[in-house]
């Protein structure tokens, strides 16, 4: 009984941490309200970048939707960079007004891409804007950008938002979007820290992001790379939740997995890296942003966090009773699911309280398991590029 009841306290404590962490944040987020910026009719020359690999089948969407931005045409540039993209697609790119730099690498990654297009450009620009090949801009997008950095922001994350909801799969891919959009942007904005960067919807100075840029050396994660370099330099991170870009979410089970295992990867790769250094900043320099982000590289994923609580909660529960064994851990065992539950309940917006959701559940088994086999798979997946590919959905954006 005394080993039943330690293995409890161990792993009381363990998801006790995790969801006290979701928790805190996910009620934060309830308080978030958006901050209106205004440009006072100062409009910044912008980069729209957009690097693709292979990713013919929605460039010329995403192209001709980022030049219908209402923004004046001379101070934005969309930049499309294109690596191992067919004759016929790099052809009918060149006939649209945009700038189009052709790149091609050994081993293709975003940043490698990214860093190629920017030592090609001559323009000076103000504001570089990073998006996904396959990333559509809501109207106003580039004007809300702007205004933000009126206030002398470095960064800047729009609000990536789901452009097809077409099966379970991408349901449960974009409520698993908003679910981090409450806890690790609005959330920890309302209590003062920094919104976490996703790696497209992003803008920063350009001079900054384009110096930044040339110190990275990750394979994947780019985007966790340098916001622990910005947050180590203390540098705040801006989110607008009215700023909306598009994202594919994913419509098939092993993409769900690939795509898990190699942000795991990142996260395990970048806390290892970061944590002491981290701490040394907290205690000598009182830098909590540097702290929490490498803090967040450890939590376990939201999805295998619900579902541990959950089945471990039921089975101590159950075994307790069976044992009669002290109430009390019972009573902590209730208590952790339903603090885990709430804070999902409290991240979930209420548009996703609906059939379509419930249906997408029955898919959250094995949405669970697979996020566990990508666990034991992660081992030196930041090092491999696992590329994503993309499938055009003919969505339609809300212009309400």
């Amino acid at each position: 009984m005394q080993l039943l009841n330690i293995i409890q306290i161990i792993l009381l404590i363990l998801l006790g941490l995790a969801t006290l962490y979701i928790f805190i944040f996910s009620i934060a987020s309830l308080f978030y309200k958006q901050r209106t910026y205004n440009s006072n009719g100062n409009f910044k020359k912008m980069a729209v970048l957009i690097p693709g690999y292979k990713e013919d089948e929605v460039i010329l969407e995403v192209a001709k939707s980022a030049l219908e931005q209402d923004y004046p045409k001379n101070l934005f540039d969309v930049v499309i960079i294109a690596d191992s993209f067919k004759k016929e697609t790099i052809s009918e790119l060149e006939t649209l007004p945009i700038k189009l730099i052709e790149v091609s690498f050994e081993k293709s990654t975003k940043s490698k891409a990214l860093n190629k297009a920017m030592a090609k450009l001559k323009s000076k620009y103000d504001i570089a804007l990073v998006l996904d090949a396959d990333n559509l801009m809501t109207p106003g997008f580039l004007n809300k950008i702007n205004a933000a950095f009126e206030y002398d922001f470095i960064a800047v994350q729009g609000h990536r938002a789901a452009k097809n909801l077409n099966n379970s799969w991408a349901v449960l891919d974009a409520i698993s979007e908003e679910i981090n959009n409450n806890i690790f942007r609005k959330g920890h904005r309302v209590l003062g820290l920094s919104s976490a960067i996703i790696g497209s919807g992003m803008a920063f100075k350009y001079t900054y992001f384009k110096e930044l840029m040339a110190t990275v050396t990750a394979v994947g994660g780019f985007d966790k790379e340098i916001e622990l370099k910005m947050l180590k330099a203390k540098h705040k991170i801006v989110y607008l939740d009215d700023a909306i870009v598009l994202d594919e979410k994913i419509q098939k089970s092993e993409v769900f997995g690939n795509q898990r295992r190699r942000w795991l990867s990142a996260q395990f790769h970048y806390f290892r890296k970061d944590f002491l250094n981290a701490l040394k900043d907290l205690i000598t320099k009182g830098n909590v942003d540097y702290f929490d982000k490498a803090i967040q590289f450890i939590q376990p994923p939201r999805i295998l966090l619900l579902g541990a609580v959950i089945f471990l909660s039921s089975c101590f529960i159950i075994v307790n009773y069976l044992l009669n064994n002290q109430f009390i851990y019972s009573i902590y065992w209730i208590i952790l699911a339903v603090a885990c539950i709430l804070s999902f309940v409290f991240s979930v917006p209420k548009i996703f309280y609906n059939l379509k959701t419930l249906k997408a559940l029955a898919s959250l088994p094995k949405g669970m398991f697979m996020m566990f086999l990508s666990l034991l798979k992660i081992k030196g997946a930041n090092k491999t590029f696992i590329h994503t590919q993309h499938t055009s959905s003919n969505s339609k954006i809300n212009k309400s």
